[in-house]
């Protein structure tokens, strides 16, 4: 019997996407991480907006985490010297 060719196959890593989120509630101004698609993020907005009275980005992100737990919290401070 002859023996199998087998190579091992490594998966394609999946992209990883930034995206600015725009000011929240709290008024700061933030960058997520994600391996969601625009399109999966913008349908898991719309489903957190419904139940959640206020948009605070530290919480819409731990919110995503349920779906792809790689999201993370970009957050953007001010420098001075």
């Amino acid at each position: 019997m002859p023996a199998k060719n087998t190579k091992s196959v490594k998966p394609k890593p999946k992209k990883t996407y930034y995206y600015r989120i725009f000011f929240d509630d709290n008024e700061s101004k933030n960058y997520m991480k994600s391996k969601l698609t625009y399109k999966q993020v913008e349908k898991y907005l719309k489903s957190y907006e419904k139940t959640h009275e206020k948009f605070i980005n530290k919480e819409f992100v731990d919110y995503l985490k349920k779906y792809d737990r790689t999201a993370e919290l970009i957050e953007i401070s001010d420098i001075s010297y």
